[in-house]
């Protein structure tokens, strides 16, 4: 059990006060994100077909909640992990065009799942997905659009100020840009982690580029299913957290692949038995949209903006009992 215990930690919000903050953010935060980035909410599985293909593998290592079908043959259906591929599956379904979107409500089931103050093995999350052109896959396209998300971010702030004037964690005023193989550069001696916590600690706010593919040194700053990002162009947007001395990561998101770079991606994780399935079939035949998408955490936002020292004071989950007796013990009031 990895738990951090702030010193003195002392929350300016009930548990009550707290319930009606995080209905706050939530609905206000999802109107005015899917108003920026002209995305429409629709409606999305809790599970999905193993032989589709269309859930998110993560890491690789992760293995999903799973059950059979009584009435559709005994298949074996997975709780999903998060709609990465699903989303894009749908846009070409509903017929979205370019410049349009979808957003919507993702809850999944991680088991495999480290807890601690930031993780649960209940992810909620806004999981959204936008048509773009081939033209448009690069990297000047997702930075434009994550600029757009830290000023929703940012602007939430305000909001939540305006409300709650007493609880708001207060955010920097830009965010920033910097690769893995900058950062590899500029820490070699350090895991990656810590050189996520030394850039954010420095500029506040970073959105760090490119994760999933081979640094110069041959070692990956982390795991990235090879089959929805193009590693070349994603990344993961970073707030340094005082609360709890360390970053937080409240998005991940990219550019999505195309039949070359999934090609590629696919060989480098030695995972090409995934050709088999549907969704990679029409990646590679342009049966597909061109997109970009990711998911921005839910719980993890609510926590941001209110300051909160765990997760499980944004989200109702389970936890072993030795961590809600000591978060209890220091003024951690877990849902």
């Amino acid at each position: 059990m990895h738990l951090i215990i702030p010193e003195s930690y002392a929350p300016k919000l009930s548990v009550k006060e707290t319930q009606a903050a995080i209905r706050y953010i939530r609905e206000t935060f999802q109107d005015e994100f899917g108003d920026q980035l002209n995305l429409s909410r629709l409606s999305a599985p809790m599970f999905v077909e193993h032989s589709t293909g269309l859930n998110d593998n993560l890491n690789g290592i992760e293995k999903p909640v799973s059950f059979t079908m009584q009435d559709m043959g005994g298949s074996t259906m997975e709780i999903v992990h998060s709609l990465a591929k699903w989303k894009r599956v749908a846009l070409k379904r509903y017929g979205f065009e370019l410049g349009e979107g979808l957003y919507t409500n993702m809850n999944a089931i991680r088991k495999d799942e480290d807890l601690d103050n930031f993780h649960s093995a209940y992810v909620d999350q806004w999981d959204w997905e936008k048509v773009i052109t081939h033209d448009q896959r690069t990297e000047e396209t997702l930075k434009d659009t994550v600029r757009t998300i830290f000023k929703v971010i940012k602007h939430m702030e305000h909001e939540v100020w305006y409300k709650f004037p007493q609880a708001v964690h207060h955010l920097p005023d830009e965010i920033h840009f910097v690769t893995t193989q900058e950062l590899e550069d500029r820490y070699p001696d350090m895991t990656p982690f810590e050189r996520e916590n030394a850039i954010t600690k420095e500029l506040g706010c970073v959105f760090l580029m490119k994760i999933g593919g081979p640094l110069k040194s041959g070692k990956r700053h982390d795991g990235r299913a090879p089959d929805y990002d193009d590693w070349e162009l994603n990344g993961d947007i970073l707030f340094w957290y005082e609360p709890l001395n360390q970053r937080i990561e409240i998005s991940s998101m990219g550019i999505r692949v195309d039949a070359d770079s999934l090609m590629k991606q696919l060989k480098a994780a030695d995972a090409e038995d995934r050709l088999k399935f549907p969704y990679h079939q029409a990646v590679l035949h342009d049966e597909l949209p061109f997109t970009i998408g990711g998911g921005i955490g839910q719980s993890r936002l609510c926590m941001l903006l209110l300051g909160k020292a765990h997760v499980g004071e944004v989200q109702a989950s389970t936890w072993p009992q030795a961590m809600i007796d000591e978060c209890e013990a220091h003024n951690i009031h877990i849902l």
